[in-house]
């Protein structure tokens, strides 16, 4: 029998590093608590306990060196590590209460949900009188942290993670490649937190400015943060009942932008920063970002205004009002092309036409090397140019024509990876439906096939809202644990965009 060819130990031991640092973001939430005077006790001994399982983890292993194979082993076992140490304040401070999130395995859908950026949620009532302040601004850091990346950030702030960089970075980068933008990748790691972290303050300030200028009544400093916390890594999250529709046209027309830049690759910006205004506007991904926002967007605005929306209690009258029309379809389109899911309407009550508008925005995920899941935009443009190559050359066969982004060629290596990840993608999407449908006929909850379709779709591609019961203020909760357990697969694998996951569950991984 061939001996394992994967260092799992090292792996584990580095994954008890991060756990352990784990507890210092719970720091946050806790200085909540004490401003508040709720929910202390929780993230004490949530702290103490991380830190111990961070500490046993480490023991494993004093080796900090990382290959290929132990970095992609590093990653996965870290993010469902997180998660899983992440869901302990949900059981802790719901024990013995009327809350949802005792139940273990919700509160690790909701902690996965949370780090992976999905925006599924599980809670039975989202409140400040059912859950804490420091609660529910511990589910929106999470997204936050899990936005940019937990890897990322470790790399930008521990030496021994910093050594093995450019593996870890190409294990959990959402997209085909994130650009190195420094000599050194854990400077690249630092740039691109530092935008990250510039952009979140910025939109907490604009949004206290509403607040003082009495154009946003209920945006008080903890709705700021809060919001701010799950805008920019394409969250979703609210401790609103309502979402960002709780809140005034002004506040929704600034959040519009800011999703938006959400899904647009950060290296981007950093280019912005250096000057290199050309190189910026010239990114063929962005481009077509932009242009499928706003075309989209064009579409759904004629839809709402003809009809295609009935007057609703959240999202008002769009038939025949131009301003609505506008900021609900801009908004919608803006939050799921690139899998925010905030919303402002309640969509799952639109017609056929603005629904199947929506499930198409939902297809094209965000930029490369931003915080949007989803399948990415890049790799529709290399989907899109290698049918247009078939095509000729079925006419032509002599003819050599390479895929070209801009002026650069990209490598047959990576059209096959786009290609490959594309359909397992696509394949987990469709198991994951139908399993779904299965499972919930075996407990006797009614599921349509939309419904079942945008659950697993919902989950794999980090989007969050679905369709019917599963709207834009609807749930999963009534879904057996089964079909939770395997969202919470199916989030973890798209967030990590299946490869790292799917890898570890075959053979050759492990053996020579």
């Amino acid at each position: 029998m061939s001996r394992l060819y994967v260092d799992w130990k090292t792996s584990l031991a580095l994954t008890g590093t991060v756990i352990k640092w784990l507890a210092v973001a719970m720091i946050i939430p806790l200085l909540t608590s004490l401003l508040y005077g709720d929910g202390t006790v929780v993230f004490l001994i949530s702290m103490v306990i991380t830190v111990l399982v961070g500490l046993s983890f480490e023991r494993l292993s004093q080796d900090t060196e990382l290959k290929p194979r132990e970095s992609i082993l590093l990653v996965a076992t870290a993010w469902l590590a997180v998660s899983i140490m992440g869901a302990i304040p949900y059981v802790i401070a719901g024990w013995g209460t009327a809350s949802t999130l005792a139940h273990p395995v919700n509160a690790l859908f909701e902690s996965m949900s949370g780090f992976t950026t999905t925006g599924a949620t599980v809670m039975g009532e989202i409140s400040t009188e059912q859950h804490s302040h420091a609660i529910l601004i511990w589910r929106q850091l999470t997204q936050w942290l899990g936005g940019m990346g937990i890897i990322v950030l470790m790399i930008a702030i521990l030496p021994e993670l910093a050594v093995n960089g450019a593996h870890l970075m190409d294990s959990e980068a959402p997209g085909p490649s994130l650009q190195k933008l420094t000599p050194r990748i854990a400077e690249t790691a630092r740039v691109l937190w530092l935008v990250y972290l510039g952009f979140t303050l910025l939109l907490v300030i604009l949004l206290m400015l509403l607040h003082l200028g009495g154009l946003a009544p209920q945006m008080n400093l903890f709705n700021a943060v809060s919001h701010a916390f799950t805008t920019l890594p394409t969250g979703g999250f609210s401790p609103q009942a309502d979402s960002i529709a709780a809140f005034s046209p002004s506040v929704q027309w600034l959040i519009i932008p800011f999703m938006i830049i959400a899904g647009t690759n950060f290296s981007l910006f950093w280019l912005l920063v250096r000057g290199d205004t050309d190189d910026f506007l010239g990114d063929i991904e962005l481009q077509v970002y932009v242009g499928a926002t706003l075309a989209i967007t064009g579409v759904l605005s004629v839809a709402l205004y003809v009809g295609a929306a009935p007057s609703l209690q959240l999202g008002g009258t769009t038939a025949g009002v131009t301003e609505n029309a506008i900021r609900q379809a801009a908004f919608q389109i803006s939050s799921l092309l690139n899998s925010t899911g905030y919303a402002t309407s309640d969509f799952a009550q639109w017609d056929a036409s603005g629904q199947i508008i929506l499930l198409f925005a939902m297809f094209i995920g965000g930029s490369a090397g931003s915080t949007g899941g989803g399948i990415k935009v890049i790799r529709w443009i290399v989907i899109l140019k290698t049918i247009k190559r078939e095509l000729v050359t079925a006419a032509h066969p002599e003819e050599v024509r390479p895929i070209r982004l801009g002026e650069q060629v990209v490598d047959e290596a990576a059209v096959r990876g786009v290609l490959g990840f594309s359909l397992l993608y696509i394949s987990l999407l469709g198991v994951g439906a139908v399993l779904i449908t299965l499972d919930a006929t075996r407990i006797g909850l009614e599921i349509t096939t939309l419904e079942a379709f945008s659950a697993s779709l919902a989950t794999i591609g980090n989007i969050g809202p679905g369709f019917g019961f599963l709207g834009p203020f609807g749930s999963y909760l009534e879904f057996p644990w089964t079909s939770k357990l395997l969202m919470i697969f199916l989030m973890w694998v798209g967030r990590l965009e299946v490869i790292p996951v799917l890898v570890l569950l075959t053979n050759a991984f492990w053996r020579r």
